[in-house]
């Protein structure tokens, strides 16, 4: 195996797929925030389901991740404010 360590180890941790779509910088980085943003949240049900933190707790972790990947939609993919709210 030619990967040290610390790089199977975070390819472990954080996979990342491939970009499969019409290529642009906004759509590749906004591609790299959504596979960020499902690792944190999975991440964050696994903790809440063991134990470790409360579900109030979870909810206010995933929402504030869920406005950060909102926020760079907006300014990644040119979305304004007339887009419907989610």
């Amino acid at each position: 195996m030619t990967d040290k360590p610390e790089n199977s180890k975070d390819k472990f941790l954080y996979p990342r797929s491939s970009y499969r779509g019409d290529f642009s910088p906004g759509n590749l980085a906004f591609n790299a925030n959504l596979q960020e943003f499902a690792q944190k949240t999975a991440y964050i049900c696994g903790l809440e389901t063991n134990g470790k933190i409360s579900s109030d707790d979870a909810y206010h972790r995933i929402k504030e991740l869920w406005h950060q990947l909102k926020s760079s939609r907006k300014e990644l993919l040119n979305f304004g404010d007339s887009e419907p709210e989610s």
